[in-house]
């Protein structure tokens, strides 16, 4: 509430902070009339589309305008709640809802009036907004009709979760256990103290790239999970569609190797060869991305997948194949329209987040969050040292990932509201977490104006537990909105079912050198101790070592991995 209310009456001080005294308007306006006039505006109430803003129409189709000049293109028309006349407030030139609120009787006071196109209570004799728990109470009710009345009944279903049952194997899967399965021999290497699966890959001839996403996927828990509970056999794959590229099947092949207690390193020739053929353009011996790698692995799995069941699915549910059941989220896209504040929404799948890191003090950009007190104590002393000094924190760059940001006047979108191209606000936030979280940092700059490509060696501190929920759509719409938002058509619908926010790191790949003349190293989280894969070379590490390590792509796991119950309930 503006200074303009504190002006009329006095404040109140708790705890240090400063609290204004109701309207008031508002309380002579509650003890004339009561909640009743409240209640009966719920009537005009309409929300359009569900689960949007709420706004005052005796009829949908309404246009209204302002009773004494008659313009309906205001950017603030106000209804009284006294006697439903509309007036336009547009300050600072003309106010008639203000010369409205002077026509005062004995018998009731036309200072409160609402927002015709927000639903928001304002006082006219104030000048501001005001805020009533029962009229919020109304628009909430509205709200909540116009879902329940707009959904599909198969869009109000819960999602079924069933507790988790340790297995015990019947008669069927003892005999084929005992018939088919050996025992793990125990380990008599040297290095026998180390856990099982930790096994060096040979370096093929710059392929520190690959090897170093190839460890962090081995120990991706539902990943690791899949392979070695046979869910994808490579000997049936290649029996049912024929001895043809297969990634998955490649996959397969090393999980049993990594896995079955050799320490000595294992040479990873025949998925890169598979990878080459999926990948034509990036088939060399030159030092690749490993980002672009992760990237272009997970795609031939699922293009794979889609080659099988002759019909796309799409990345966005999850359920299409298992690359995208562990990494496949979705991203929400929010652009308003600063003129009239329509803001429309898209949802793109995505299977990582690729952040920038935070500015520099020293520069102009903003650093400031508005979710987190992270900041970068670094005092620029030139264009390049400015660049590449400094610390970013994951949280920051979060944040800056998701805060609003104005587009500029050459990217004006075109408002389907106004009907002409409008300057925008834009927000991106995460609608669905993926099962595992992989941030890539975008080190590498390249600039088209000056030619020339760089790498950013600033520092960036990453915390091994990590909260995801102040970056979830619901949480940023409700900041926007406060408890006026509310999902509509599946979109978090309901939050008690969603997956959870909490997520441990498990996996660091890092990269150290030049942009063309680089080394790629992963640092892996196992039975909370740290060990270093460089190639061929597996060492246990503190956890100091990994923390001053030059993040370049970091895998976060759910604390918590929900079971759902299968729709296949006889199949194993």
């Amino acid at each position: 509430m503006s200074s303009k209310i504190n002006h009329h009456h006095q404040n109140d001080k708790t705890n240090g902070q400063i609290f204004p005294q109701p309207c008031p308007h508002l309380a002579d306006f509650h003890a004339r009339n009561g909640t009743k006039p409240f209640r009966a505006i719920q009537d005009c109430l309409h929300i359009k589309p569900p689960g949007g803003r709420a706004a005052i129409r005796r009829d949908s189709s309404e246009v209204p305008r302002c009773g004494v000049c008659g313009d309906s293109s205001c950017p603030r028309l106000y209804a009284c709640m006294a006697c439903a006349a509309v007036s336009c407030h547009v300050p600072p030139h003309s106010s008639h809802v203000a010369i409205h609120a002077t026509k005062t009787s004995s018998a009731c006071s036309h200072e409160i009036a609402v927002d015709v196109d927000r639903a928001e209570l304002f006082c006219c004799a104030c000048r501001d907004q005001v805020y009533d728990r029962d009229f919020d109470a109304a628009v909430v009710l509205a709200h909540t009709t116009s879902i329940i009345q707009s959904s599909k009944p198969e869009n109000l279903r819960k999602r079924r979760r069933i507790d988790y049952r340790p297995w015990s194997p019947d008669l069927r899967e003892r005999s084929l256990m005992v018939n088919n399965a050996s025992p793990i021999d125990s380990m008599s290497s040297s290095n026998g103290d180390l856990p099982r699966g930790l096994r060096g890959l040979n370096n093929l001839g710059n392929t520190c790239f690959m090897n170093s996403v190839l460890q962090a996927l081995f120990h991706t828990p539902p990943l690791r999970n899949y392979f070695l509970s046979d869910r994808h056999n490579r000997y049936y794959c290649q029996s049912k569609n024929g001895v043809r590229l297969c990634l998955a099947c490649d996959l397969d092949t090393m999980f049993s190797a990594i896995f079955c207690g050799d320490r000595m390193p294992y040479s990873p020739a025949k998925f890169l060869y598979s990878w080459w053929r999926h990948a034509s353009n990036l088939a060399s011996y030159e030092q690749q991305d490993a980002h672009e790698f992760f990237i272009s692995m997970l795609d031939g799995i699922h293009e794979k997948v889609e080659k099988d069941q002759h019909k796309p699915r799409s990345q966005g549910n999850g359920d299409c194949c298992i690359a995208h059941r562990v990494f496949s989220g979705i991203l929400r896209s929010d652009v308003m329209c600063m003129a009239c504040g329509f803001t429309s929404t898209t949802f793109d799948p995505c299977v990582d987040f690729s952040l920038d890191l935070e500015p520099n003090q020293g520069s102009s950009m903003k650093t400031s969050s508005t979710k987190s007190n992270h900041s970068c104590n670094c005092e620029a002393d030139g264009m390049n040292s400015s660049q590449n000094c400094g610390i970013s924190t994951l949280m920051g760059c979060l944040d800056r990932f998701t805060r609003p940001e104005r587009l500029g006047s050459d990217q004006k979108f075109f408002c389907q509201q106004c009907q002409v191209r409008q300057e925008s606000l834009k927000q991106m936030s995460i609608r669905k977490l993926p099962l595992v979280s992989c941030f890539h940092i975008k080190r590498f700059e390249h600039s088209s104006v000056r030619k020339m490509s760089r790498k950013v060696d600033r520092y960036l501190q990453f915390p091994l537990s990590l909260d995801m929920a102040p970056y979830l759509s619901s949480s940023i719409l409700r900041s926007r909105f406060g408890n006026r938002f509310f999902p509509f058509d599946g979109d978090e619908s309901n939050t008690l079912n969603e997956p959870s926010s909490e997520f441990e790191l498990f996996a660091v790949v890092t990269h150290t050198g030049k942009l063309d003349a680089g080394h790629y190293v992963t640092y892996l989280r196992l039975s909370n101790k740290w060990y270093k894969c460089d190639d061929a070379w597996i060492t246990e590490v503190n956890e100091n070592t990994v923390r001053a390590a030059q993040g370049y792509m970091m895998f976060y796991v759910q604390k918590m991995l929900y079971y759902k119950a299968s729709e296949k309930q006889g199949t194993s």
